[in-house]
């Protein structure tokens, strides 16, 4: 699966998904990191990447539009790297899961 996390997830993340197997990049890695919403949902969709955000925006959007890229919203509060990481080994596999089953929107609580 491709994913592509936003800027106010770490690096470090899309580094882990990246050692568990899956495609993935930060938006530093692509020169998104100060560029409008619509730039990284256009490169996402062009991409084929699944956006993991904390932005609430990436998520109404997902929820109005007919079309787009699959959104995780991370909801979890403001955590340590490791925290952060720890809680993605576990919630991952259900994830997928959901994704494959073609949910475009999924809200981690």
């Amino acid at each position: 699966m491709r994913f592509l996390v936003d800027a106010q997830l770490p690096p470090a993340l899309a580094r882990w998904l990246v050692e568990m197997g899956h495609d993935a990049g930060h938006v530093a890695d692509h020169g998104l990191q100060s560029v409008p919403d619509r730039q990284i949902w256009e490169f996402a969709v062009t991409s084929g990447a699944c956006i993991i955000t904390k932005d609430e925006d990436f998520a109404q959007r997902r929820a109005l539009a007919e079309a787009g890229p699959a959104i995780i919203w991370v909801r979890l509060p403001n955590a340590r790297r490791r925290e952060l990481l720890t809680w993605f080994d576990q919630a991952l596999p259900a994830i997928i899961d959901v994704l494959e089953r073609g949910e475009t929107l999924v809200e981690v609580i």
